[in-house]
């Protein structure tokens, strides 16, 4: 109880505790093997949004892998687009 007999919100700690462990996601993409900072991370309530690009499937996969991993019990959501590569197989028309 604080001092003045109000009582903190119930709520107070489980979205600081999302809030830390989103953060500590962020760092850990931006500074770990995957060295991704294309990725943003919105929290929606509970939840957890992934968006951004990355260059491949496999990339996409590690990252979802990586926010379950970190982000026990919160349902993490995945709008990562995969930016295709390969080179084009016709000719582009310009009129």
């Amino acid at each position: 109880m604080s001092p003045h007999g109000a009582r903190p919100a119930a709520d107070a700690g489980p979205a600081q505790n999302l809030d830390y462990l989103v953060a500590h996601l962020t760092d850990h993409l931006a500074a770990g093997p995957l060295g991704e900072l294309g990725v943003s991370i919105e929290i929606r309530g509970e939840a957890v949004l992934l968006t951004g690009t990355v260059p491949s499937a496999q990339c996409r996969d590690d990252i979802l892998r990586t926010a379950r991993a970190e982000l026990p019990g919160h349902p993490v959501h995945c709008d990562i687009v995969v930016v295709d590569n390969s080179a084009p197989d016709h000719a582009e028309e310009i009129e």
